[in-house]
């Protein structure tokens, strides 16, 4: 049956998918490549304790906040501009980091970076769904996209460790720009251009103040816990910002798209999915740091397995198990996968043993991100058509980007708090924090398994053809 091979992607459509990766990856490293510099920063620019947070909060905030108003305006004056425009500011943002002399121009610096790496970002999963006229090529480009967006953040932890050991913390952020500025000219040449109607046929002034504003308090008050009292003031900015997305006469959030069960569905999917894995990696990367005795390098090469295993499974793996089940079995077949990893992870020993105790869970979060991220990405384009691929783009990474706060945030502090409990009972530094990783393993697995409920209840099944791409996406992707 030659019509299930997937042909290779063609020679003039490797290039721009290629330079929309390396834009994403460079606002998806940057989330975590700090991670394990962060003693040498507090060193050198004097950072108290309970501030260094803000280096990693600062970024989160800035990069959330505006996905979803980014998105929209790339409806409307086009994607390429957008995403040229916020990878400009990144690369300037990030020379502004590398050189900072205080502590407050890092944070302000980070804020800045993660607004450009936002707007990136946001248009960029548009972008490569209007790349491809066959339905097999976008599912391989999609896959392609995924392994960069899921993989980034285990990337982010080997190139932080390496590149501080190598050249100091500086250098996190100067390398982005040779390769920033490279992107940003490459793509001025390379991507194709489209004219949106402009910001009067649908620029939302007052909503996009109530959700960029709403959203940033949300991120600022999950990731920081001395200033959770935000929150009140960001779920009434966001209950009226959807009450003015139902009566505006042209809405940054089309309410329409949030009535379909494969967008609300996998939009909730991934944001439960994704809370669970950014705290597996930062945990996992505390676990090998401070009770294995692994140097920043060593911690990160450590989780490169998980990497390796998502670039396998999303590039080869996802489009056979898509063509044979269709996304939705791939999605719960990955998700399965993720939370059976969690679960081992709640039996890891004090003196454990890399490859006896870990790597099995390294692991299956390889293979179950590989599966999960592509098919999650492509049942929320499904339904997308041409003036909502933008703002559908933000939408699913507006979910990553907080489901991913937030996770962390949760996971984070029941860890701490699990592990200052069996301190104050006795229990010895090694084992107390083992015992608070393992209480923030297994909440990671049940908020995996809840994501595998909703996918399993609200998505709906494949038919007898699951690797057709509805007629929506098959608009979206002619329509150049």
């Amino acid at each position: 049956m030659t019509g299930s091979v997937t042909p290779p992607i063609p020679r003039d459509r490797r290039l721009p998918l290629a330079l929309l990766c390396a834009a994403v990856l460079m606002a998806i490293v940057d989330e975590t490549v700090v991670s394990v510099a962060l003693p040498a920063i507090q060193r050198d620019l004097g950072f108290a304790t309970d501030d260094l947070s803000w280096i990693v909060n600062a970024y989160l905030a800035g990069f959330g906040g505006l996905l979803l108003l980014s998105g929209r305006i790339g409806d409307l004056v086009g994607r390429k501009t957008v995403l040229l425009a916020g990878l400009s500011l990144f690369v300037l943002a990030s020379g502004l980091c590398g050189a900072a002399p205080s502590s407050a121009w890092l944070v302000a610096g980070r804020f800045v970076q993660g607004v450009g790496g936002g707007m990136a970002g946001a248009v960029a999963l548009g972008m490569v769904v209007a790349l491809f006229d066959d339905p097999r090529l976008q599912a391989r480009g999609i896959a392609v996209y995924s392994f960069v967006g899921a993989a980034g953040a285990s990337i982010g932890f080997f190139a932080g460790g390496l590149i501080c050991d190598l050249a100091g913390w500086r250098w996190v952020f100067f390398i982005n720009i040779p390769i920033g500025v490279v992107t940003v000219l490459a793509g001025g040449r390379v991507l194709a251009g489209e004219r949106g109607p402009g910001l009067r046929a649908g620029a939302d002034a007052a909503g996009a103040v109530l959700l960029v504003t709403g959203t940033m308090l949300a991120i600022v008050a999950i990731v920081d816990a001395h200033l959770r009292g935000l929150g009140v003031a960001a779920v009434v900015l966001l209950a009226l910002f959807a009450v003015r997305q139902a009566t505006a006469a042209h809405p940054l959030l089309p309410l329409g798209l949030l009535r379909s069960r494969a967008v609300a569905g996998a939009n909730a999917a991934l944001a439960l999915t994704v809370g669970a894995m950014f705290g597996f990696q930062f945990l996992v990367a505390l676990y090998f740091q401070r009770v294995l005795g692994y140097s920043p390098a060593q911690a990160g090469a450590a989780v490169l397995p998980t990497a390796v295993g998502i670039g396998v499974v999303s590039l080869a793996g996802f489009p056979r198990v898509s063509r044979r089940r269709g996304p939705r079995g791939a999605l719960l077949s990955g998700l399965a996968a993720i939370a059976a990893g969690l679960a081992l992870l709640t039996r890891v020993p004090v003196e454990g043993a890399y490859a006896a105790d870990v790597l099995p869970s390294l692991l299956l979060f390889g293979v179950g991100g590989g599966l999960t991220i592509p098919a999650v990405m492509t049942i929320a384009m499904s339904e997308a058509t041409p003036p909502t691929a933008g703002v559908s783009s933000g939408l699913i990474t507006t979910s990553q980007q907080v489901g991913g706060a937030l996770g962390l945030a949760l996971l984070a502090a029941l860890a701490a708090g699990r592990t200052g409990d069996l301190r104050a009972a006795g229990a010895a530094q090694d084992a107390a924090m083992v015992g608070g990783l393992h209480l923030a393993w297994a909440v990671a697995a049940g908020l995996v398994l809840a994501a595998l409920l909703i996918a399993a209840a609200v998505l709906r099944a494949p038919g007898r053809r699951p690797a057709a791409v509805p007629p929506r996406v098959r608009a979206c992707i002619g329509d150049r």
